[in-house]
């Protein structure tokens, strides 16, 4: 079956238009999920309508679409939640390899390209590796193969800006001059070249600031994409392309926001390593208050509304489903429930929400940083759950600490605070937590999800 050059544009248009609307809809929790189908179901059409146009080989992509198939279907069934930030690594940096390995196989095959074609090959080989070698990096910061810790050494910042330079001239180098063999030589160093920048730009960044890196490399990935589009001259990639480079370029902005920190300042600063020269100082004052599972118990039972504030202990511990539970016990005793989720908990941007999501919590019960802290006054409980630096007063009222300025979840305005935590260890920012030490906070250490069950049986044994 051949498809004419209009049935082609047409379905690509309605791609176009299923992608929009999908993105759109995953702007709100209550609509993700059917926006992510969305989205897939116009990427099938794209995919779909291109192969009937290009009179290829049915059955290699057939045995693609199937081991990659097999290979998602057990990533997805056998990766643990914990593990969800590193798997997102993983697919920004296959994006960029795929989009790389397009560009140096049409390079291969034509090798005489004009300019403008010279140009965004280029360009999606220099993206698309600097995407591959980074998201590695983040993936094995993030399952912690690697420090998470910045790696810093004398001069980095001046080798990343030489080997940027020479990219930059061999790829002008390149663009003007791309015929082999002299060119296809350029074009291998370049490629060499942006694979290593992708380790040297990443290792620098401490594992606090994964949430705004994972953002940015997805958008490296769609920005790669969009220039492979040129390369191939297929339209919907471009766009496609476009469209990720666009949203991850703007996650990035707000997540860089919800931190008080630049861009420069997240890929350039080695933050954890400041942040831990910084706290050697005395650290905040004051009397620690633990708490059994019976205070905590009559604490809860008394109160008339509660905020979960979950964090990236909850999902080491997989409380999500306790903390549901616990939640409707709460609702049926005629407590107001709430889950206040800060834009960076855990290592992914959304993280917290998936983690929820997944145990089924009501999307009206998810409310932001910014709806939450104007009215954490007339809160009476905050059970704050793993969640460390996104709660610490400190980045309110000390002007000398690294986090000031960054907002945070205002829990320590609440009545009264419970933090589930295991031990008095600092967060990955490396400082000490203010709120520990206030006096309307209650310390329940210990697992997080043994704690909420022993706090589960506490209600079920009273209403036994």
């Amino acid at each position: 079956m051949s498809l004419g050059q209009v049935e082609i544009n047409f379905a690509y248009v309605v791609s176009t238009a299923l992608f929009i609307f999908g993105l759109k809809m995953l702007s709100s929790p209550a609509t993700a999920r059917r926006g992510n189908m969305l989205s897939g179901v116009g990427m099938l059409l794209a995919i779909v309508v291109t192969l009937l146009a290009a009179g290829i080989a049915y059955h290699w992509v057939f045995l693609g679409i199937l081991v990659g198939s097999v290979a998602g279907l057990i990533g997805a069934y056998r990766v643990k939640m914990t593990a969800m930030p590193e798997m997102v690594a993983l697919f920004n940096g296959f994006g960029g390899l795929a989009s790389m390995l397009l560009s140096w196989s049409e390079y291969h095959q034509v090798q005489q390209l004009s300019t403008f074609i010279a140009l965004v090959t280029v360009l999606s080989v220099f993206i698309g590796s600097i995407t591959f070698t980074g998201s590695m990096v983040a993936w094995g910061k993030l399952s912690g193969k690697i420090s998470q810790k910045p790696v810093i050494f004398q001069g980095q910042h001046l080798i990343n800006a030489a080997a940027f330079a020479l990219a930059l001239l061999a790829a002008l180098f390149f663009i003007l001059s791309p015929a082999p063999p002299l060119g296809y030589l350029v074009f291998l160093a370049v490629l060499l070249v942006a694979l290593a920048i992708g380790v040297t730009s990443t290792i620098p960044i401490g594992g606090a600031d994964m949430p705004v890196v994972i953002s940015l490399l997805n958008s490296y990935s769609g920005l790669a994409a969009c220039a492979a589009g040129f390369v191939v001259s297929n339209n919907i990639l471009i766009v496609a392309g476009a469209l990720v480079g666009a949203s991850g370029i703007i996650l990035t902005r707000i997540m860089c926001k919800a931190m008080n920190r630049s861009l420069a300042n997240v890929l350039f600063s080695g933050f954890g390593k400041a942040i831990a020269k910084d706290a050697g100082g005395e650290g905040p004052k004051g009397e620690v208050r633990p708490a059994s599972a019976e205070d905590v118990f009559y604490i809860l039972e008394a109160a008339d509304s509660v905020a979960f504030v979950p964090g990236y202990g909850l999902a080491v511990a997989q409380a999500q489903h306790v903390v549901r539970e616990l939640g409707d016990i709460l609702e049926a005793n005629g407590t107001e429930v709430a889950y206040a989720i800060h834009p960076v908990a855990g290592r992914m941007p959304g993280h917290m929400n998936v983690l929820l999501a997944e145990a089924n919590v009501s999307y009206d019960q998810l409310v932001e940083m910014d709806d939450i802290n104007p009215r954490m006054d007339s809160v009476d409980v905050c059970v704050v759950i793993g969640a460390n630096d996104v709660v610490n007063p400190a980045a309110v009222h000390e002007q000398g600490s690294p986090i000031y300025g960054m907002p945070i979840i205002e829990t320590y305005r609440a009545k009264t605070v419970i933090v589930m935590k295991r031990s008095m260890n600092p967060g990955f920012a490396g400082i000490e937590n203010a709120l520990f030490y206030e006096e309307n906070t209650r310390m329940f250490f210990g697992d997080a999800k043994a704690s909420i069950q022993a706090l589960i049986a506490e209600f079920k044994s009273v209403n036994a």
